[in-house]
């Protein structure tokens, strides 16, 4: 039988259209995917102050980077480098500041020589413990103060963790007096160390990493470092046989994150937000983890390792906050942009202590 002739021609027009259909799909596509922007990426150097991947300290820039590069779905990496791999720990803030490097993790009071308001916000003997001066970098001003002295060497300040109230340190003999401080060599940098020198002590500067060696050969005779979680890692316990606390020089030791200025205005927003807010969820992280560590490490010093734990005298802690009076106040009349700062963090610290002497205070001694 016969096929009529008009169905015929519907036989062979339908697959016809069929693949004139599929191919103009086809063209579509890859017109598309031939129109798509290519995606830029970032890849950026961190150096840092610490030993490389060192608890808490060390591992707080690599967490950062994680975030980012989750976050950025890879189109932002970094690649972190510890202290002596690319540049010495000391180092850090000049290779930022020249963009040989896009981003520093270090402490701040250790540019004091470049810029002595820097010490402010890193930590001040007797000064805000972590929760305020966060609170002072985020809602007192305290992070557009820091932005502004960091200005003028091309380097942007992120808050980038808090270690929390440090030990006193570690020494080689016992301290029962103001006197015992008189020619004693230690580790403490910052503001400590200038109140240390004005009651007779010799403040020495080094890198973590040079403690142990230091304090076991006796090149110094004290160090403050951290706090148990920390000094445990190091074996601080093994070189000196005295753990004092409290930290007065450290009540709340803040972190930063420097980011070369050039680098970060490079980026397009979302990547710049993105580093804003991975360097919060840093700086809060590592709070936590100091906070739920150091009471780990400390019970292991004690039961484990034996280590002597004692408070400070009553009469040497009265010297050091009369002598930190005395180097604010100086240091405060020497620099201009010091005095601006250290106004507005006083004028913070005397409000929110006002608050604390009856909530958090009073809470303290009302749990006992």
């Amino acid at each position: 039988m016969k096929m009529p002739f008009s169905r015929y021609c519907l036989g062979l027009l339908v697959p016809i259209l069929l693949l004139a259909g599929c191919g103009e799909k086809a063209g579509d596509t890859s017109t598309a995917a031939a129109a798509a922007p290519e995606v830029k990426t970032y890849e950026w150097k961190m150096v840092t102050s610490w030993p490389k991947n060192f608890p808490g300290l060390g591992r707080a820039p690599e967490t950062f980077a994680e975030y980012v590069n989750k976050m950025s779905n890879g189109r932002l990496k970094v690649k972190v480098y510890g202290a002596g791999e690319l540049v010495p720990g000391f180092e850090v803030f000049d290779a930022v500041s020249q963009g040989s490097v896009q981003m520093g993790h270090a402490a701040a009071y250790y540019w004091k020589g470049k810029a002595p308001a820097a010490q402010l916000f890193g930590a001040i003997p007797f000064g805000m413990n972590a929760q305020e001066l966060n609170a002072w970098f985020y809602y007192g001003g305290g992070l557009e103060l820091w932005r502004e002295v960091y200005a003028p060497f091309n380097i942007i300040p992120f808050p980038g963790g808090n270690t929390g109230v440090q030990m006193a340190g570690w020494f080689k003999k016992e301290i029962n007096s103001v006197d015992d401080l008189k020619g004693l060599k230690m580790r403490i940098p910052g503001l400590g160390g200038e109140v240390l020198k004005k009651l007779g002590g010799i403040p020495v500067s080094m890198p973590g990493g040079e403690l142990f060696t230091a304090l076991q050969s006796g090149a110094i005779d004290a160090t403050e470092w951290v706090g148990p979680y920390n000094d445990l890692a190091f074996g601080l316990n093994k070189a000196a046989d005295y753990y004092y606390y409290s930290g007065w020089h450290e009540a709340g030791t803040a972190l930063e994150f420097m980011v070369n200025k050039d680098a970060y205005e490079s980026l397009p927003k979302d990547l710049q937000a993105i580093i804003d807010v991975a360097t919060q969820a840093v700086d809060l992280d590592m709070l936590n983890e100091y906070t739920a560590r150091n009471n780990e490490a400390l019970d292991t010093l004690v039961k484990r390792e034996g280590v002597d734990v004692r408070p400070l005298p009553e009469d040497v802690m009265s010297a050091l906050k009369k002598a930190t009076k005395e180097v604010l106040a100086e240091q405060a009349a020497a620099d201009p942009v010091f005095a601006r700062v250290y106004e507005s963090y006083k004028a913070f610290y005397d409000r929110v202590k006002a608050y604390h002497q009856i909530s958090e205070l009073e809470y303290y001694l009302n749990r006992q």
